[in-house]
């Protein structure tokens, strides 16, 4: 297998917004980052502007758009909106916390927190859709620049989507890896697939809080 056939996939979570401190549920709620997600940001663009990239994508959502902006920015290379890269549509669940989703639909929640893969909130998508939906993409895009390296900037779900991909990990199986904000994801794409190489760097965020953006 040549290095022709391989593309490098820089994948990252967008920056955090004010609902993610609040665990408050997204899904395609178009929701801005917060101060503290713009500097998340402003970080991954100095960290990244010495990768190689070749070309951008996001999520046409704001959090993710405003993220790969800031990234875009000191590449000089345009942003590629991706609808595929967007978070779980979560239906009803959408604007409402952990407490009020629990209180509300306790037999729901319970299938969620079992990664039913037939699951999804009313209006919502099922798990199994959602992740056939989110690699699909990405291997779309990673087939379409073989050789290349390629930021894709995206969501917790979507991250949580490759890393089952590339582990080979069943939907079902129990998330044991973090998925921080604006950290960074490192995977390759082969015709054989996706493969993990590297997950949740985020040595660019350290000593960035709540405390230094206030200052």
């Amino acid at each position: 297998m040549g290095l022709d056939t391989v593309t490098t996939l820089l994948a990252v979570r967008h920056g955090e917004t004010a609902w993610n401190r609040e665990r408050r549920i997204q899904g395609h709620l178009d929701v801005p980052l917060s101060p503290l997600g713009e500097a998340q940001a402003q970080r991954l663009a100095e960290v990244l502007a010495g990768e190689p990239i070749d070309a951008i994508y996001a999520s046409d959502l704001m959090r993710a758009r405003q993220t790969a902006a800031a990234i875009a920015a000191r590449s000089g290379l345009p942003v590629g909106e991706d609808v595929g890269l967007r978070e779980r549509g979560f239906g009803c669940f959408e604007g409402l916390s952990w407490a009020e989703i629990e209180a509300r639909w306790p037999d729901q929640v319970l299938r969620w927190k079992r990664r039913d893969p037939d699951f999804g909130a009313e209006g919502g998508e099922r798990l199994h859709d959602f992740y056939q939906r989110a690699v699909g993409a990405v291997e779309r895009l990673a087939q379409a620049h073989p050789g290349q390296t390629l930021l894709l900037v995206a969501h917790g779900g979507v991250m949580d989507c490759l890393y089952r991909a590339g582990r080979r990990l069943p939907l079902e199986a129990p998330r044991s890896w973090a998925l921080g904000n604006a950290t960074i994801n490192r995977l390759l794409y082969t015709p054989a697939g996706l493969s993990v190489v590297g997950w949740n760097d985020d040595l660019h965020l350290d000593g960035l809080g709540q405390d230094e953006v206030a200052a």
